[in-house]
């Protein structure tokens, strides 16, 4: 590529998406969207690709070694940082805006309240998901260990609403770029981000890693009571070999 050519490129992607030759933003429009950013383009898809392809881990000796926690402190670690963010980002410009609501700014904003009120429900359906119980804990009855009505009807919400809300933030995200005004560059590179997570949940899919959250913490007994249920949530497997570790890729 020529100095000239790689010149108008890079002019072309500082530009304004209007094609204007100015950007400029209030401070706090311009740390709202570095907030939003963070939350829904880094944080929280991340957490939810955590946990739906690392309960098992690579090192992992399972499934003799059941349980590994990391996938969970990592899910409710970037989860937890995520809302928070959106939360402060929203709190930023929640009164900056009397844009029409049929405008890119005003159908932002109103689906930028219906994906906080989605990403707060599901930090409160994850604080009321019922017990554990099981052979870790002093009894072995529990929500999760029984599969018990509420146990069920969480795992169908929570996994629902957490994809349904990572779908609609990428809606808000771009939504927001265009109301903003944003450099391509931006565009262009959350595009590419979402494309990364894209072709990364897809080679793992593929690979057999999503595996169903009973047997990757309680193991592969078919006795287990928790086994006597299909698994829940779209392309969620349950397997006798390590996902990591087959040789065979499965359909």
């Amino acid at each position: 590529m020529s100095m000239d050519a790689l010149t108008l490129a890079l002019d072309w992607l500082a530009s304004p998406l209007s094609g204007a030759t100015q950007h400029t933003l209030e401070s706090p429009v311009y740390w709202h969207g570095r907030l939003m950013v963070l939350a829904w383009g880094g944080c929280l898809p991340l957490g939810a690709l955590v946990a739906r392809y690392l309960k098992v881990s690579p090192r992992q000796d399972w499934p003799r070694v059941v349980d590994n926690k990391f996938w969970w402190h990592a899910h409710r670690s970037l989860q937890y940082t995520g809302v928070l963010a959106m939360s402060l980002g929203l709190w930023l410009v929640w009164r900056s805006s009397d844009a029409p609501f049929f405008s890119a700014t005003g159908v932002h904003r109103s689906l930028g309240w219906l994906v906080l009120v989605l990403g707060w429900s599901q930090v409160v359906a994850g604080i009321l998901r019922g017990s554990k119980g099981g052979p870790t804990s002093m009894e072995m009855a529990g929500d999760h260990y029984d599969m018990s009505r509420w146990r069920v009807g969480f795992e169908y919400l929570h996994k629902s609403l957490g994809w349904l809300a990572i779908a609609l933030a990428i809606v808000v995200m771009t939504l927001g770029l265009v109301s903003a005004d944003a450099p391509r560059w931006m565009l262009c590179g959350l595009l590419g981000w979402w494309a990364v997570l894209l072709a990364a949940a897809a080679w793992l899919q593929r690979r057999g890693c999503c595996i169903d959250t009973y047997q990757a913490i309680w193991g592969t007994d078919p006795a287990l009571p928790g086994l006597q249920r299909k698994p829940i949530g779209w392309g969620v497997r349950r397997t006798q070999q390590h996902p990591w570790h087959s040789s065979t890729t499965p359909r």
